[in-house]
C-alpha cells in the first residue's frame, strides 16, 4: 500500500510496489449509495430534458464556481462570480478575482478533458491557476505538510501520478467508486504546490461527467461546501485508517444529495414524486432510505438544520403516510411509495 510507504522515509525505493492498487473496502453502504445514484441520475435524465435551460446551466455553474472556492478560503460569493462569468468589473482584491478567473476557464473545459488522461488533468491546473502561480500546469518540487498529513515527498510525485493514472484507466471498478478514489489518492499525494483541493473536485467532476453527461450541470461542489467540516473530516478518517473507505461513502452521500436537490429543482420524478415536499422533507426520506436505521441526530448532522426542525419534518412525513417507524428507538424506518 503506497500510503505506509511513502511514510517511511529513507527506503522508499526498496520498498514500492511495482503495481499501484488504492487501498480501500467495497462496504453495502457504497454499493447502495451507488445505486441509488445510479436511479437517480437515470430517471433525471428521462425526465429533466425539457427543463435544462441555459439559465439553469448558468445558475448551477455558478453555484459549482463558488462552492469550491469558498471551500478554500474565496468568499467573493456568487454575486459577483455571476458578474465576472458576464464580463463585468467587480471589488475584490487582485488575489481572490485570479482565483475565480482562474476557476471560470477550468471549468468550461470540463466536457472537454479526458478523465483518464494526465497531462488534461496538468492543463487544467495551469488554466486554474496561472494567474496565481508561475509553475502553475507542473508538479511540485518541495515537501509540504497539509494539517498534520504529510504528503509524499516531491521527487515521488511524478512517478505517484503516473500509477494513479495508469490505475484510472486500467480499473474495472465502477465510475462512481473511481471518481471517489481519485479525489482522495489526489489530495492524498497533494501533487501540486497549491490548488490542490479545486482540481481534485474539479477532476472528480470530469470523472463522473464520463459516467453521465448530466454531472456536467450538478453542482456537487457546492453540497461539499455545504458539508465542509464533514468533508475535511472524512479526509481525515481516511488518512489515519490508510484507505480510503469513508471518504468514499462521504462523497457518495454528497452526490446523491446534490441530484435529490436538482432533481427538485428542475421539477423531475425524483423532486415530486410525492407531491409538494420541501427539498429537506425529500432529503430525509432519500436519506432514510440509504440508510433505515439512521437517527434524528444524524439527519440533522446530514442535511444542516436543527434535530428540532428534523423531528418537525418527521412528524409532516408521517402524517402524510409516506414514512413509518418500526421496532422503536433501535428500529428502523420504511418509506411508503
Amino acid at each position: 500500500m503506497i500510503h505506509n510507504e511513502v511514510m517511511l522515509s529513507g527506503t522508499h525505493k526498496e520498498i514500492m510496489m511495482s503495481e499501484y492498487k488504492p487501498p480501500y473496502t467495497i462496504t453495502s453502504k457504497m454499493l447502495n449509495l451507488t445505486n441509488k445514484i445510479s436511479e437517480h441520475i437515470t430517471e433525471l435524465k428521462y425526465n429533466s430534458n425539457q427543463n435544462i435551460t441555459p439559465m439553469l446551466r448558468k445558475k448551477n455553474r455558478i453555484k459549482t464556481l463558488a462552492g469550491t472556492l469558498e471551500i478554500e478560503g474565496n468568499f467573493l460569493g456568487e454575486e459577483k462570480i455571476t458578474a465576472i462569468v458576464d464580463g463585468k468589473k467587480v471589488l475584490g482584491n487582485i488575489p481572490e478575482i485570479a482565483e475565480v478567473k482562474g476557476a471560470i476557464k477550468a471549468y468550461q473545459e470540463l466536457e472537454n478533458y479526458q478523465y483518464n488522461d494526465m497531462s488534461d488533468l496538468l492543463q487544467a491546473h495551469k488554466i486554474l491557476m496561472d494567474e496565481i502561480l508561475n509553475n502553475a500546469g507542473s508538479f511540485r518540487t518541495s515537501n509540504v505538510r497539509v494539517g498534520e498529513h504529510i504528503a509524499p515527498q516531491s521527487h515521488l510525485v511524478p512517478q505517484l501520478m503516473r500509477e494513479l493514472f495508469e490505475w484510472l484507466k486500467s480499473s474495472d471498478e465502477h465510475l462512481l467508486l473511481k471518481s471517489c478514489i481519485f479525489h482522495y489518492e489526489f489530495e492524498f499525494i497533494h501533487p501540486f504546490v497549491d490548488g490542490n483541493g479545486r482540481i481534485g473536485r474539479l477532476w472528480q467532476s470530469v470523472i463522473l461527467y464520463k459516467f453521465n453527461p448530466l454531472f456536467a450541470l450538478l453542482p456537487t461542489e457546492s453540497i461539499v461546501r455545504d458539508h465542509q467540516e464533514e468533508y475535511y473530516k472524512a479526509l481525515e478518517n481516511s488518512s489515519a485508517i490508510g484507505d480510503s473507505t469513508p471518504f468514499i461513502e462521504f462523497m457518495l452521500d454528497m452526490i446523491l444529495q446534490t441530484i435529490i436537490k436538482f432533481g427538485n429543482e428542475v421539477g423531475n420524478k425524483v423532486g415530486n414524486r410525492v407531491g409538494n415536499l420541501t427539498e429537506n422533507q425529500i432529503i430525509i426520506m432519500e436519506l432514510m432510505q440509504v440508510n433505515p436505521k439512521i437517527s434524528a441526530k444524524k439527519l440533522s448532522d446530514e442535511i444542516g438544520i436543527s434535530v428540532r426542525k428534523i423531528e418537525e419534518n418527521i412528524s409532516k412525513l408521517k402524517k402524510l403516510n409516506l414514512i413509518a417507524r418500526f421496532g422503536g428507538t433501535r428500529g428502523h424506518w420504511e418509506i411508503k411509495k
